[in-house]
């Protein structure tokens, strides 16, 4: 099967991968930290935010069922890209909105959208930034509502496109 890779950072990431799971064409999702300069961070040194990561969901999806333009209002469409360093109540740098671009189509495609999303009047602060590691957060974090940790409280479904 033919794959390819995403990556976003909308605030929590527990709430993030909970609407890329569901997703029609997304294979699986990891949670994790990107962004930053220290090797393998821990959560812990994540949320002091001295690493500069941010909380993000790696995405493995099927083209054939999905596209990343598709992923990419999807993104936009369940947190609030106007929210400067945060989502909600998650206040920080690790909470702030990001595409994380893998290569240039991805570059151009997350910039169409977001060009959209500004001509409809919404305010985006959303960093579109090339991605560098990506390292994968502990075992607790991963799928945590899926695994019976209730329902995102800084994430909600808005249609915008």
């Amino acid at each position: 099967m033919n794959t390819e890779t995403a990556i976003f950072a909308s605030g929590c990431f527990w709430g993030t991968e909970y609407y890329f799971r569901k997703a029609e064409g997304v294979i699986s999702t990891a949670v994790g930290y990107i962004g930053g300069s220290t090797e393998n961070p821990s959560y812990e040194e994540v949320c002091s935010g001295l690493t500069g990561h941010a909380e993000a969901t790696e995405i493995t999806y099927d083209p054939a069922k999905t596209s990343y333009e598709n992923l990419v209002k999807l993104f936009y469409e369940t947190h609030d890209p106007g929210q400067m360093d945060g989502q909600g109540p998650d206040i920080g740098s690790q909470y702030r909105s990001g595409i994380f671009y893998l290569n240039d189509k991805q570059k151009e495609i997350a910039k169409r959208v977001t060009e959209q999303l500004k001509a409809k009047g919404y305010p985006v602060v959303t960093e579109l930034t090339k991605a560098g590691p990506f390292y994968k957060a502990e075992n607790y974090h991963q799928n945590y509502y899926g695994n019976g940790g209730g329902t995102p409280y800084c994430h909600s479904y808005e249609k915008k496109f």
